[in-house]
Protein backbone atom coordinates (compact mmCIF):
# COMPACT_ATOMS: atom_id res chain seq x y z
CA UNK A 1 0.00 0.00 0.00
CA UNK A 2 1.27 3.97 -0.74
CA UNK A 3 2.51 5.28 2.59
CA UNK A 4 0.40 8.79 1.80
CA UNK A 5 -3.15 6.40 1.14
CA UNK A 6 -2.02 4.31 4.93
CA UNK A 7 -2.31 7.32 6.51
CA UNK A 8 -4.91 9.18 4.60
CA UNK A 9 -6.65 6.37 6.08
CA UNK A 10 -5.45 6.56 9.55
CA UNK A 11 -6.40 10.23 9.56
CA UNK A 12 -9.90 11.84 10.19
CA UNK A 13 -10.66 16.07 9.85
CA UNK A 14 -12.48 18.16 12.25
CA UNK A 15 -13.78 21.21 10.47
CA UNK A 16 -14.45 24.00 12.94
CA UNK A 17 -17.78 25.62 11.96
CA UNK A 18 -16.84 29.10 13.90
CA UNK A 19 -18.48 31.38 16.44
CA UNK A 20 -21.24 33.58 15.39
CA UNK A 21 -19.93 35.80 12.69
CA UNK A 22 -20.14 39.26 13.92
CA UNK A 23 -17.98 40.87 11.44
CA UNK A 24 -19.64 39.18 8.51
CA UNK A 25 -22.98 40.48 9.46
CA UNK A 26 -25.62 40.88 8.08
CA UNK A 27 -24.38 37.33 5.62
CA UNK A 28 -24.35 35.75 8.74
CA UNK A 29 -28.41 37.20 10.11
CA UNK A 30 -29.76 33.98 9.20
CA UNK A 31 -26.97 31.85 8.51
CA UNK A 32 -23.31 30.12 9.96
CA UNK A 33 -19.95 31.74 8.56
CA UNK A 34 -19.30 28.41 6.73
CA UNK A 35 -22.83 28.47 4.96
CA UNK A 36 -22.17 31.88 3.54
CA UNK A 37 -22.38 32.02 -0.63
CA UNK A 38 -19.02 32.56 -2.33
CA UNK A 39 -17.82 32.38 -5.81
CA UNK A 40 -21.60 32.66 -6.93
CA UNK A 41 -21.94 28.71 -6.42
CA UNK A 42 -20.17 27.73 -3.88
CA UNK A 43 -20.68 28.07 0.13
CA UNK A 44 -17.49 28.84 2.40
CA UNK A 45 -17.91 25.18 3.68
CA UNK A 46 -17.12 23.82 0.30
CA UNK A 47 -13.66 24.72 0.32
CA UNK A 48 -12.39 22.59 3.25
CA UNK A 49 -14.51 19.43 2.43
CA UNK A 50 -13.38 20.08 -1.24
CA UNK A 51 -9.48 20.37 0.39
CA UNK A 52 -9.84 17.08 1.71
CA UNK A 53 -11.23 15.04 -0.78
CA UNK A 54 -8.83 15.81 -3.36
CA UNK A 55 -6.57 14.99 -0.98
CA UNK A 56 -8.09 11.15 -0.53
CA UNK A 57 -9.66 12.04 2.99
CA UNK A 58 -13.24 10.94 3.10
CA UNK A 59 -13.74 10.75 7.26
CA UNK A 60 -14.94 14.24 8.10
CA UNK A 61 -16.87 15.59 10.62
CA UNK A 62 -18.07 20.02 10.39
CA UNK A 63 -18.62 20.96 13.95
CA UNK A 64 -21.63 23.62 14.08
CA UNK A 65 -23.13 25.97 16.89
CA UNK A 66 -24.68 29.01 15.57
CA UNK A 67 -27.83 29.50 13.16
CA UNK A 68 -26.73 26.20 11.39
CA UNK A 69 -30.13 25.01 10.12
CA UNK A 70 -28.87 25.75 5.98
CA UNK A 71 -25.52 24.44 6.86
CA UNK A 72 -26.77 21.03 7.77
CA UNK A 73 -29.13 21.06 4.55
CA UNK A 74 -26.14 22.17 2.40
CA UNK A 75 -24.14 19.51 3.86
CA UNK A 76 -26.72 16.95 3.60
CA UNK A 77 -27.64 17.86 0.04
CA UNK A 78 -24.12 17.96 -1.47
CA UNK A 79 -21.90 15.45 0.21
CA UNK A 80 -22.81 11.71 -0.89
CA UNK A 81 -20.36 9.01 -0.54
CA UNK A 82 -20.83 5.03 -2.13
CA UNK A 83 -22.62 2.29 0.58
CA UNK A 84 -19.43 0.43 0.19
CA UNK A 85 -17.21 3.40 1.31
CA UNK A 86 -16.31 4.45 4.70
CA UNK A 87 -16.19 8.60 3.57
CA UNK A 88 -19.14 10.78 5.31
CA UNK A 89 -18.84 14.69 6.15
CA UNK A 90 -21.10 14.53 9.30
CA UNK A 91 -22.34 17.11 11.25
CA UNK A 92 -21.24 17.27 15.12
CA UNK A 93 -23.96 19.84 16.91
CA UNK A 94 -23.17 21.62 19.93
CA UNK A 95 -25.41 20.11 22.38
CA UNK A 96 -26.02 20.52 26.41
CA UNK A 97 -25.15 17.47 28.26
CA UNK A 98 -25.38 15.76 31.62
CA UNK A 99 -21.34 16.77 32.18
CA UNK A 100 -21.89 19.91 30.37
CA UNK A 101 -24.41 22.74 30.21
CA UNK A 102 -22.06 25.23 27.98
CA UNK A 103 -21.92 25.81 24.22
CA UNK A 104 -18.84 25.84 22.73
CA UNK A 105 -16.46 28.76 23.92
CA UNK A 106 -13.39 28.53 21.70
CA UNK A 107 -11.79 26.29 19.20
CA UNK A 108 -10.25 23.81 21.53
CA UNK A 109 -13.24 23.26 23.57
CA UNK A 110 -15.45 22.57 20.66
CA UNK A 111 -12.98 19.44 19.92
CA UNK A 112 -12.67 18.62 23.62
CA UNK A 113 -16.70 18.31 23.64
CA UNK A 114 -17.25 16.82 20.52
CA UNK A 115 -14.07 13.86 21.44
CA UNK A 116 -16.98 11.54 22.47
CA UNK A 117 -18.29 11.36 19.30
CA UNK A 118 -15.57 10.53 17.14
CA UNK A 119 -13.13 8.99 19.99
CA UNK A 120 -14.53 5.62 18.93
CA UNK A 121 -12.82 5.85 15.18
CA UNK A 122 -9.77 4.12 14.46
CA UNK A 123 -7.31 6.92 13.21
CA UNK A 124 -3.94 8.10 14.55
CA UNK A 125 -3.80 11.50 13.17
CA UNK A 126 -6.96 14.27 13.33
CA UNK A 127 -6.34 17.29 10.82
CA UNK A 128 -8.27 20.66 12.39
CA UNK A 129 -9.50 23.07 9.70
CA UNK A 130 -11.00 26.35 9.85
CA UNK A 131 -15.03 26.38 7.96
CA UNK A 132 -14.58 29.90 6.54
CA UNK A 133 -10.65 30.21 4.52
CA UNK A 134 -10.05 29.96 1.12
CA UNK A 135 -7.44 28.40 -0.28
CA UNK A 136 -6.25 25.46 -2.21
CA UNK A 137 -3.80 23.37 0.02
CA UNK A 138 -2.22 19.64 -0.74
CA UNK A 139 -3.58 18.13 2.52
CA UNK A 140 -1.82 14.88 1.63
CA UNK A 141 1.45 16.74 1.79
CA UNK A 142 0.52 18.36 4.93
CA UNK A 143 0.12 14.93 6.87
CA UNK A 144 2.55 13.11 5.33
CA UNK A 145 5.37 15.81 6.60
CA UNK A 146 3.53 15.52 9.80
CA UNK A 147 4.42 11.92 10.13
CA UNK A 148 7.99 12.13 8.63
CA UNK A 149 8.95 14.56 10.76
CA UNK A 150 7.72 12.45 13.86
CA UNK A 151 5.33 15.31 14.60
CA UNK A 152 3.32 15.37 17.48
CA UNK A 153 1.56 18.72 16.57
CA UNK A 154 2.28 20.58 12.87
CA UNK A 155 0.57 24.22 12.30
CA UNK A 156 0.30 25.11 8.74
CA UNK A 157 2.32 28.67 8.38
CA UNK A 158 1.89 31.26 6.14
CA UNK A 159 4.81 34.55 5.62
CA UNK A 160 3.09 37.92 6.65
CA UNK A 161 4.01 41.58 6.72
CA UNK A 162 4.40 43.28 9.75
CA UNK A 163 0.84 45.46 9.30
CA UNK A 164 -0.51 42.10 9.25
CA UNK A 165 1.42 40.03 11.41
CA UNK A 166 -0.11 41.33 14.62
CA UNK A 167 -3.49 40.12 13.68
CA UNK A 168 -2.58 36.24 13.71
CA UNK A 169 -0.22 33.78 15.97
CA UNK A 170 3.71 34.42 15.53
CA UNK A 171 6.02 31.75 15.74
CA UNK A 172 9.84 31.68 15.09
CA UNK A 173 10.83 28.00 13.73
CA UNK A 174 14.45 26.76 13.34
CA UNK A 175 16.86 25.32 11.06
CA UNK A 176 15.16 22.26 11.40
CA UNK A 177 11.32 23.33 10.63
CA UNK A 178 10.41 23.03 14.37
CA UNK A 179 8.85 25.71 16.17
CA UNK A 180 10.87 27.36 19.55
CA UNK A 181 8.48 29.83 20.47
CA UNK A 182 4.81 31.15 19.43
CA UNK A 183 3.24 34.16 20.45
CA UNK A 184 -0.61 34.95 19.99
CA UNK A 185 -1.15 38.52 17.93
CA UNK A 186 2.12 40.37 19.16
CA UNK A 187 2.23 44.25 19.03
CA UNK A 188 4.03 46.27 17.16
CA UNK A 189 6.59 47.70 19.53
CA UNK A 190 8.22 43.51 20.35
CA UNK A 191 7.41 42.21 16.68
CA UNK A 192 11.15 42.81 15.19
CA UNK A 193 12.16 40.09 18.12
CA UNK A 194 9.53 37.60 16.09
CA UNK A 195 11.23 37.72 12.06
CA UNK A 196 11.89 34.04 11.13
CA UNK A 197 14.56 33.30 8.59
CA UNK A 198 12.51 33.21 4.83
CA UNK A 199 13.82 32.53 1.04
CA UNK A 200 15.07 35.76 -0.82
CA UNK A 201 12.45 36.01 -2.45
CA UNK A 202 9.96 36.35 0.61
CA UNK A 203 12.35 38.92 2.42
CA UNK A 204 11.85 41.20 -1.15
CA UNK A 205 8.05 41.16 -0.34
CA UNK A 206 8.80 42.06 3.74
CA UNK A 207 6.73 38.29 4.73
CA UNK A 208 9.14 37.66 6.99
CA UNK A 209 6.80 36.57 9.46
CA UNK A 210 5.31 33.60 9.94
CA UNK A 211 1.76 33.26 10.93
CA UNK A 212 -0.56 30.53 11.89
CA UNK A 213 -3.22 29.69 9.22
CA UNK A 214 -5.51 28.25 12.24
CA UNK A 215 -4.87 24.78 10.13
CA UNK A 216 -3.34 21.81 12.59
CA UNK A 217 -2.68 18.22 13.00
CA UNK A 218 -2.07 16.52 15.64
CA UNK A 219 -0.80 12.89 16.54
CA UNK A 220 -3.87 11.29 18.71
CA UNK A 221 -1.96 10.97 21.97
CA UNK A 222 -0.54 14.71 21.65
CA UNK A 223 -3.82 15.46 21.38
CA UNK A 224 -5.22 13.15 24.23
CA UNK A 225 -2.76 14.52 26.34
CA UNK A 226 -3.15 18.23 26.00
CA UNK A 227 -7.21 18.28 26.04
CA UNK A 228 -6.64 16.37 29.40
CA UNK A 229 -3.82 18.36 31.28
CA UNK A 230 -5.93 21.51 29.64
CA UNK A 231 -9.42 20.66 31.14
CA UNK A 232 -10.48 24.57 31.01
CA UNK A 233 -8.61 25.74 27.82
CA UNK A 234 -11.02 27.07 25.22
CA UNK A 235 -8.08 27.99 22.38
CA UNK A 236 -5.89 25.92 20.26
CA UNK A 237 -3.69 29.34 19.86
CA UNK A 238 -3.87 31.39 22.78
CA UNK A 239 -3.40 27.83 24.94
CA UNK A 240 -2.97 24.62 23.63
CA UNK A 241 -0.60 25.44 21.01
CA UNK A 242 2.12 27.62 23.68
CA UNK A 243 1.45 24.27 26.23
CA UNK A 244 2.69 22.17 23.52
CA UNK A 245 5.87 23.76 23.45
CA UNK A 246 6.17 24.09 27.09
CA UNK A 247 5.55 20.32 27.70
CA UNK A 248 8.75 19.70 24.91
CA UNK A 249 6.59 18.31 21.80
CA UNK A 250 7.58 18.07 18.47
CA UNK A 251 5.88 21.05 17.10
CA UNK A 252 6.81 21.63 13.64
CA UNK A 253 5.55 24.06 11.06
CA UNK A 254 4.12 23.39 7.55
CA UNK A 255 5.06 26.14 5.38
CA UNK A 256 2.62 27.26 2.85
CA UNK A 257 3.34 29.86 0.46
CA UNK A 258 0.46 29.75 -1.78
CA UNK A 259 -3.04 31.94 -1.89
CA UNK A 260 -4.75 31.61 1.27
CA UNK A 261 -7.60 34.51 2.73
CA UNK A 262 -8.68 34.38 6.05
CA UNK A 263 -12.56 35.53 5.44
CA UNK A 264 -12.45 38.05 8.18
CA UNK A 265 -14.68 40.90 7.40
CA UNK A 266 -17.41 42.34 4.37
CA UNK A 267 -14.73 43.91 2.90
CA UNK A 268 -12.16 40.61 2.92
CA UNK A 269 -15.10 38.77 1.68
CA UNK A 270 -16.38 41.29 -1.01
CA UNK A 271 -12.85 41.59 -2.30
CA UNK A 272 -11.84 37.89 -2.18
CA UNK A 273 -15.08 36.75 -4.30
CA UNK A 274 -14.44 40.06 -7.27
CA UNK A 275 -10.91 38.67 -7.11
CA UNK A 276 -12.20 35.52 -8.72
CA UNK A 277 -13.20 36.97 -11.86
CA UNK A 278 -9.47 38.37 -12.48
CA UNK A 279 -8.47 37.17 -15.71
CA UNK A 280 -5.78 34.42 -13.65
CA UNK A 281 -6.90 34.43 -10.02
CA UNK A 282 -4.90 33.94 -7.12
CA UNK A 283 -7.57 31.39 -6.47
CA UNK A 284 -8.59 29.40 -9.32
CA UNK A 285 -11.53 27.61 -9.84
CA UNK A 286 -11.22 26.30 -13.11
CA UNK A 287 -8.73 23.40 -11.95
CA UNK A 288 -8.56 19.79 -13.51
CA UNK A 289 -6.87 18.69 -9.83
CA UNK A 290 -7.87 21.23 -6.93
CA UNK A 291 -11.75 20.54 -7.89
CA UNK A 292 -14.35 22.45 -5.84
CA UNK A 293 -17.36 19.83 -5.07
CA UNK A 294 -20.73 21.21 -3.99
CA UNK A 295 -24.03 20.64 -4.17
CA UNK A 296 -25.43 18.93 -7.70
CA UNK A 297 -28.76 21.24 -8.54
CA UNK A 298 -28.63 20.18 -12.14
CA UNK A 299 -29.98 24.19 -13.35
CA UNK A 300 -30.19 25.07 -16.54
CA UNK A 301 -27.33 27.03 -19.03
CA UNK A 302 -26.86 31.02 -17.82
CA UNK A 303 -29.05 32.89 -20.59
CA UNK A 304 -28.11 36.42 -21.80
CA UNK A 305 -29.75 39.19 -23.97
CA UNK A 306 -27.65 42.29 -25.28
CA UNK A 307 -25.19 42.94 -22.25
CA UNK A 308 -21.49 43.42 -22.02
CA UNK A 309 -19.25 41.24 -20.01
CA UNK A 310 -16.00 42.16 -18.80
CA UNK A 311 -14.38 40.14 -15.80
CA UNK A 312 -17.29 38.41 -15.03
CA UNK A 313 -18.27 35.26 -13.57
CA UNK A 314 -22.32 33.98 -14.17
CA UNK A 315 -23.51 30.40 -12.46
CA UNK A 316 -25.76 28.43 -14.41
CA UNK A 317 -29.43 29.05 -14.04
CA UNK A 318 -29.21 32.63 -14.27
CA UNK A 319 -31.59 35.43 -17.15
CA UNK A 320 -29.39 38.45 -17.83
CA UNK A 321 -30.55 40.97 -19.64
CA UNK A 322 -28.26 43.78 -18.09
CA UNK A 323 -26.48 46.48 -20.12
CA UNK A 324 -23.30 46.01 -18.45
CA UNK A 325 -21.91 43.49 -15.78
CA UNK A 326 -18.21 44.44 -14.86
CA UNK A 327 -16.07 42.83 -12.17
CA UNK A 328 -18.51 40.83 -10.79
CA UNK A 329 -20.15 37.62 -9.74
CA UNK A 330 -23.68 36.54 -10.56
CA UNK A 331 -24.95 33.79 -8.44
CA UNK A 332 -26.94 31.23 -9.29
CA UNK A 333 -30.66 31.77 -10.51
CA UNK A 334 -29.90 35.55 -10.49
CA UNK A 335 -32.76 37.68 -12.89
CA UNK A 336 -31.45 40.88 -13.96
CA UNK A 337 -33.34 43.28 -16.11
CA UNK A 338 -32.47 45.22 -19.36
CA UNK A 339 -30.51 48.58 -18.58
CA UNK A 340 -28.95 47.84 -15.65
CA UNK A 341 -25.20 48.18 -15.24
CA UNK A 342 -23.83 46.34 -12.39
CA UNK A 343 -19.78 47.29 -11.57
CA UNK A 344 -17.85 45.66 -8.96
CA UNK A 345 -20.63 43.62 -7.15
CA UNK A 346 -21.62 40.30 -5.87
CA UNK A 347 -24.70 39.55 -6.84
CA UNK A 348 -25.72 35.85 -4.90
CA UNK A 349 -28.54 34.93 -6.87
CA UNK A 350 -31.59 33.22 -5.59
CA UNK A 351 -32.77 29.57 -4.22
CA UNK A 352 -35.45 29.10 -6.79
CA UNK A 353 -37.69 30.74 -9.87
CA UNK A 354 -40.73 32.71 -9.68
CA UNK A 355 -43.17 31.56 -12.05
CA UNK A 356 -44.26 33.68 -14.53
CA UNK A 357 -47.67 34.47 -12.83
CA UNK A 358 -46.05 35.28 -9.82
CA UNK A 359 -43.44 37.95 -12.10
CA UNK A 360 -46.14 39.48 -13.96
CA UNK A 361 -47.89 40.18 -10.84
CA UNK A 362 -49.21 43.78 -10.60
CA UNK A 363 -47.56 46.14 -8.08
CA UNK A 364 -45.46 43.61 -6.76
CA UNK A 365 -41.35 43.79 -7.48
CA UNK A 366 -40.06 40.61 -8.95
CA UNK A 367 -37.08 38.92 -7.59
CA UNK A 368 -33.95 39.77 -8.84
CA UNK A 369 -32.58 42.99 -10.14
CA UNK A 370 -34.87 45.32 -12.21
CA UNK A 371 -34.65 47.60 -15.48
CA UNK A 372 -32.16 50.49 -15.72
CA UNK A 373 -30.88 50.09 -12.00
CA UNK A 374 -26.83 51.32 -11.45
CA UNK A 375 -25.28 48.82 -8.65
CA UNK A 376 -21.41 49.45 -7.70
CA UNK A 377 -19.63 48.04 -4.78
CA UNK A 378 -22.04 45.71 -3.24
CA UNK A 379 -23.33 42.33 -1.72
CA UNK A 380 -27.12 41.68 -2.62
CA UNK A 381 -27.43 38.69 -0.84
CA UNK A 382 -30.03 36.23 -1.85
CA UNK A 383 -33.84 36.07 -2.97
CA UNK A 384 -33.50 40.02 -3.21
CA UNK A 385 -36.12 41.85 -5.31
CA UNK A 386 -35.00 45.25 -6.42
CA UNK A 387 -37.25 47.75 -8.55
CA UNK A 388 -36.59 49.84 -11.32
CA UNK A 389 -34.58 52.41 -11.85
CA UNK A 390 -32.88 52.00 -8.69
CA UNK A 391 -29.03 53.28 -7.52
CA UNK A 392 -27.14 51.06 -5.26
CA UNK A 393 -23.62 52.95 -4.84
CA UNK A 394 -21.15 51.70 -2.42
CA UNK A 395 -17.90 54.08 -1.69
CA UNK A 396 -15.59 54.32 0.76
CA UNK A 397 -16.86 58.09 1.95
CA UNK A 398 -19.65 56.37 3.08
CA UNK A 399 -20.59 56.21 7.22
CA UNK A 400 -21.35 53.01 8.72
CA UNK A 401 -24.98 52.46 9.51
CA UNK A 402 -27.53 49.51 9.41
CA UNK A 403 -31.24 49.71 7.83
CA UNK A 404 -33.92 47.72 7.89
CA UNK A 405 -32.91 46.24 4.25
CA UNK A 406 -29.69 46.87 4.32
CA UNK A 407 -26.10 47.58 5.87
CA UNK A 408 -23.31 49.43 5.00
CA UNK A 409 -19.59 48.51 5.82
CA UNK A 410 -16.16 49.88 5.20
CA UNK A 411 -17.80 51.36 2.28
CA UNK A 412 -19.41 48.36 0.68
CA UNK A 413 -23.56 48.29 0.77
CA UNK A 414 -24.61 44.61 1.30
CA UNK A 415 -28.41 44.21 0.80
CA UNK A 416 -29.88 42.04 3.57
CA UNK A 417 -31.11 38.55 2.28
CA UNK A 418 -35.30 38.82 0.69
CA UNK A 419 -35.10 42.94 1.29
CA UNK A 420 -37.25 44.39 -0.98
CA UNK A 421 -36.12 47.93 -2.62
CA UNK A 422 -38.63 49.84 -4.53
CA UNK A 423 -38.41 51.43 -7.93
CA UNK A 424 -36.25 54.60 -7.78
CA UNK A 425 -34.41 54.54 -4.32
CA UNK A 426 -31.02 55.76 -3.85
CA UNK A 427 -28.27 53.55 -1.49
CA UNK A 428 -24.86 55.60 -0.96
CA UNK A 429 -25.02 57.59 -4.29
CA UNK A 430 -22.21 60.81 -5.06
Amino acid sequence: MNPSNNIMQKTICLILGGGAGTRLYPLTKDRSKPAVPVGGKYRLIDIPISNCLNAGLYRIFVLTQYNSASLNKHIKNSFHFDHYSNGFVDILAAEQTSGNMDWFQGTADAVRQSVRNFAFYDFDYILILSGDQLYQMDIEEMLVSHVEQGADVTIATIPVVASDATSFGIMKVNSENKIESFIEKPKMDILSEWTSDVSDELKAKNKIYLASMGIYVFSRSALRTLLNENPKAVDFGKELIPDSLKRGMNVVSYAYEGYWTDIGDIKSFFEANIALADDIPEFNMFDNVNKIFTRARLLPPAKFTGVTFSKAIVAEGSIVQAKLIENAIIGIRSRIDDGTVIKNAYIMGNDYYESLEDLATPGKIPMGIGRNCYIENAIIDKHVRIGDSVIIRGHDTLEDMETEHYVIKKGIVVVNKSAVIPNGTIIGNR
